[in-house]
């Protein structure tokens, strides 16, 4: 028998996407259909009288706005390929000189992001298949509640029943929580035992702070058992505390085990300085932070930040990680390695389009095609080094085993007294971190303008989709938080546009030009608002008028719209079914597709220009993870949220009524006078394009006028739209 060597085989293989060349066909064929569009536009205003041309001249920018922005799309999607790793090969050639790596949760509100839930997160993190002694795990807690660190705390006394657990019963996800919610089935007797041991500890330690939590202190005798809670003696609050850095569990020492006798991972709770006269440039600054002090503590090559709502959901992850980081031939040019981000609180239709499916299962695969992803901010591995600023050189390697020394003799309470000054409000002053080294400070989008940083530098980056979710986490469960959270990337999007890290001028000649496109269909999201609203409003406004904006049914220009629209919307909707969508997730997310361009991104652009003029500074918003029973009740019987007085509410809800009222106009022309033939022979696109937009709106109408739970829209949104969609109807027809 001849034994293969398979030294020589990669750690991972790269696959193109099928049926690409059929797509690119598709595409042309679109291509050619919206320059017709084009053509039609610029050569038929000469039938209009003064005020007509500007309508229909801006008909034309809506429509080349549209055809402009569709062609950046394309970057992402002629080029998708897709990863798969060899975690066999891996561990027969490495699985001895595997490398360190230290792990970053970031929290930064005990109120609206709940200790258990960080601590789930911690604990799926410390539990990875992966040898004990080389991981690291940082909570990063920028609130620098004593909450928090209880919670830690009890973990890390948990953490010794619950690593061995999953380690000998191989349980996913490795989040208690996750796990315990999960459908426990066939398991053998030995098993089930061990389960209710673990769940009963598990329990035991949840109301430990869950009451805590409600008192909203520490009990005496907790106090008392840990002198931890003796940095919180002189705490003032938290903008304004001391440096707070404890290691709980350190991993080096070898009497640090779990009852198993087997060494547990190193944890480590830090709250960084924090003064009101410095600024402390929110998350980047957090995680400039741990970079610091972890690179005394563990000093790991490799470094993966999650979000504290994230929780590992693949135990397996690292293994998958350093088939890329490792490979012999391709490994020493990857930079960082992008999950996407999933959720496990996503309704069966998706109802706010939580899933960001398109971009998780088509964009970024795109992206990977040109040079790789963005850093999007939570389930990314990154090389310590690149962060730290290196710029790629051919040829560079790494020692993946180079461990940090410690001075000799010096206990881990010297060590925290002397490196927690590399967390203070002081120490970034005159140096380059923020700017050269570490995350990028200056935009609400900070993980973005780092990574595209990165990649300018020669670096590429992968994304990573495994059939198993690396990373799950909680969706937004209100229309609100939804609209708020998509205002901000949108925001900071479009400021990276705007600035000096813009990827027409900082990425032009540094990175693939696909790429560059590919980063333009993001900044440029906010800037859809002004057409998405133009052509929301004015071809329904002039059906009052009986006008109209688009070819007659009989015309030959009407077959060019009649594709565009047809093709697109069928290669959608094949598109979103391919990627385990359903129809009614696709029409959920074309409604917020309207929601957001007509909301979002229109707060965005207003933000960016206030900003721009010197009137205002953005703000880092932290989405809420918790939300009251009888709104998850609602969010999960999948009726839309309103219930709070907003500015984006007032909008979507002024245009949906204009829709309506245009469209209940057209039909009284049609029906009741009897134009119907000649109506819909001139009208027919504008009809059409009415009555799409008053179906996507139902919801919003239900909750304008016939919900009556604390989820409908409140009654001073409702006036406010009516009065003004009327007033708006009214002014127009008798124009």
């Amino acid at each position: 028998m001849v034994m293969i060597n398979d030294s020589h085989f990669p750690l991972f293989e790269t696959k193109k996407a099928k049926g690409s060349l059929i797509y690119k066909l598709f595409a042309v064929s679109n291509f050619v259909g919206i320059i017709f569009i084009w053509v039609y536009r610029a050569t038929h205003i000469a039938g209009f009288t003064d005020g007509g041309k500007l309508i229909w001249i801006g008909m034309f920018g809506a429509e080349l706005w549209f055809g402009l922005y569709w062609i950046f799309t394309q970057a992402l999607r002629w080029n998708c390929v897709y990863r798969q790793t060899f975690k066999n090969r891996l561990a027969e050639r490495y699985e001895n000189d595997l490398p360190d790596v230290d792990i970053f949760v970031c929290t930064a509100d005990p109120t609206i992001e709940p200790p258990m839930m960080v601590i789930n997160t911690v604990l799926s993190v410390m539990a990875y298949d992966y040898p004990t002694e080389k991981l690291s795990v940082y909570l990063s807690d920028d609130a620098g509640s004593d909450l928090t660190f209880y919670a830690l705390l009890e973990a890390s006394y948990f953490a010794r029943h619950w690593l061995p657990y999953c380690k000998k019963f191989k349980v996913e996800p490795r989040s208690p929580e996750a796990y315990f919610r999960s459908e426990l089935s066939q398991l053998d007797a030995d098993q089930v035992k061990a389960l209710a041991s673990v769940k009963r500890l598990y329990e035991d330690m949840e109301n430990k702070v869950e009451l805590a939590k409600r008192l909203e202190r520490v009990s005496k005798s907790a106090l008392l058992e840990h002198k931890g809670f003796s940095k919180w003696d002189k705490f003032s609050s938290r903008g304004d505390h001391d440096t707070i850095l404890q290691v709980l569990l350190d991993g080096k020492d070898a009497e640090v085990k779990d009852i198993e006798g087997c060494r547990l991972p190193t944890l480590v709770y830090l709250a960084r300085e924090k003064r009101p006269q410095h600024f402390h440039n929110f998350k980047a600054g957090v995680m400039n932070a741990l970079i610091r002090v972890s690179s005394e503590i563990s000093n790991g090559p490799i470094i993966l930040n999650v979000d504290c709502d994230m929780y590992s959901n693949n135990s397996q992850a690292i293994r998958d990680v350093l088939c890329f980081f490792m490979d012999e031939k391709k490994g020493h040019e990857t930079a960082f390695v992008q999950f996407p981000q999933n959720f496990h609180n996503i309704t069966k239709n998706d109802l706010y389009g939580g899933t960001l499916r398109m971009i998780s299962e088509v964009e970024f695969h795109g992206l990977d095609g040109y040079g790789g992803p963005m850093y999007i901010g939570t389930g990314c591995f990154h090389r310590r080094d690149t962060l730290c600023g290196r710029k790629y050189t051919k040829g560079f390697t790494i020692d993946w085993n180079k461990n940090i020394t410690r001075k000799t003799g010096e206990s881990v309470q010297e060590l925290e007294e002397r490196i927690k000054g590399l967390a203070s409000c002081t120490f970034e002053e005159n140096t380059q971190w923020g700017n050269e080294m570490g995350l990028k400070y200056g935009c609400p989008v900070e993980d973005v303008i780092t990574g595209l940083s990165i990649q300018c530098r020669g670096w590429k980056s992968i994304y990573f989709n495994p059939e198993r979710k690396g990373f799950l986490g909680v969706s937004a469960t209100t229309l609100d938080q939804t609209l708020v959270q998509h205002k901000r990337w949108s925001e900071g999007d479009l400021q990276i546009f705007l600035s000096k890290y813009s990827p027409v001028w900082y990425g032009l000649g540094r990175i693939h030009f696909g790429l560059i496109m590919g980063y333009f269909n993001y900044c440029l999201w906010s800037p859809n608002c002004f057409a998405t609203l133009y052509y929301s409003i004015v071809p329904s406004l002039y059906l009052l008028k009986g006008i109209s904006l688009f070819p007659q049914v009989s015309s030959l220009w009407f077959l060019p719209f009649a594709y565009v629209i047809a093709a697109e919307h069928i290669y959608s909707i094949i598109e979103f079914l391919r990627a385990g969508g359903t129809i009614l997730s696709w029409w959920n997310e074309q409604r917020m597709w309207l929601y957001k361009r007509t909301s979002s991104y229109l707060f965005a652009v207003m933000d960016t220009i206030f900003k721009l003029m010197g009137y205002s500074n953005s703000g880092f918003v932290i989405s809420t993870k918790v939300a009251d029973q009888d709104v998850t009740q609602r969010y999960e019987q999948e009726k839309m949220e309103f219930g709070v007085t907003s500015p984006m509410f007032i909008i979507l809800s002024s245009v949906a009524m204009i829709n309506l009222f245009c469209l209940f106009g057209i039909l009284k022309k049609m029906i009741v006078i009897g134009e119907f033939k000649s109506v819909y022979e001139t009208t027919a696109l504008q009809i059409l394009l009415c009555g799409v937009l008053v179906l996507i709106n139902l919801p919003l109408y239900n909750g304008l006028f016939f919900r009556r739970d604390k989820g409908r829209m409140p009654s001073s949104v409702t006036v406010k739209s009516v009065v003004f969609a009327v007033s708006l109807c009214t002014c127009f027809a008798f124009l």
